[in-house]
């Protein structure tokens, strides 16, 4: 499990795959209340806890959010939850009543589109984004102090790459995506009229850094990076 910090107080803890060639990302906001978003699958709880108490006591964590119901994204929950007494699931109200509130052993803080809360030093806002980048319970993070995007599988690659990169990442993206050339992300998006209007919506955010689930997490003119990728989803899917 590698670590490293992406943004100021964010870290990013990677755990490449080969048999997969894919990693798994999972990131770490320290703060007063410290905030984990994507918990790993359940098997890989005890390398994330590891990763987690390089930069802080796990039993502080306050927060584990994450975009949709999905091993990757919220399998450890409840062994989070155990470790960190204090700790709350922080998600979408429809995943919060369809899936978590079942799924947990606590119930989740379940958050409507636009919502605020802050963390201490840090403030985020809760972004609902229906099937962007799937599942009907879709959401997003935006921390407002720094312009940090929690984007879940968005922008996702294949391989085992840097934490941070400057470089476009769309190209790469766009060819993932190819149905016939088999690309290894092509049937893992749902395109709906509502996309185009989605992903320009977290470009109109001008995000100075993209927290990438799979793969290299962005630095840069976020802004454009969205754009640039609505129009490569509407190119391949639209």
């Amino acid at each position: 499990m590698r670590v490293d910090e992406i943004a100021p107080d964010i870290f990013r803890f990677s755990l490449y795959v080969p048999e997969m060639n894919i990693q798994f990302n999972q990131f770490l906001v320290r703060d007063d209340e410290p905030l984990l978003f994507h918990t790993g699958m359940r098997q890989i709880f005890p390398e994330v806890r590891a990763a987690a108490a390089q930069v802080i006591d796990p039993a502080k964590l306050r927060w584990i959010s994450f975009s949709h119901f999905e091993a990757d994204e919220c399998g450890a929950l409840n062994e989070w939850l155990a470790v960190a007494p204090d700790s709350s699931a922080l998600c979408s109200f429809v995943g919060a009543n369809v899936s978590v509130n079942d799924f947990a052993s606590r119930p989740a803080r379940a958050m409507n589109n636009d919502e605020v809360f802050s963390t201490g030093k840090y403030r985020f806002r809760f972004l609902a984004t229906p099937h962007v980048p799937h599942c009907w319970e879709a959401g997003m993070l935006f921390e407002e102090t720094a312009g940090t995007l929690f984007s879940s599988d968005l922008f996702s690659l294949w391989g085992n790459a840097d934490p941070l990169t400057q470089s476009d990442l769309v190209g790469q993206v766009k060819e993932g995506l190819v149905v016939d050339q088999q690309g290894p992300f092509a049937h893992a998006y749902a395109y709906t009229p509502l996309t185009d209007a989605t992903l320009k919506r977290l470009a109109g955010l001008k995000p100075k850094t993209i927290a990438v689930m799979h793969g290299s997490s962005f630095s840069g003119d976020g802004e454009r990076a969205l754009n640039d990728l609505a129009i490569a989803m509407k190119d391949v899917l639209g």
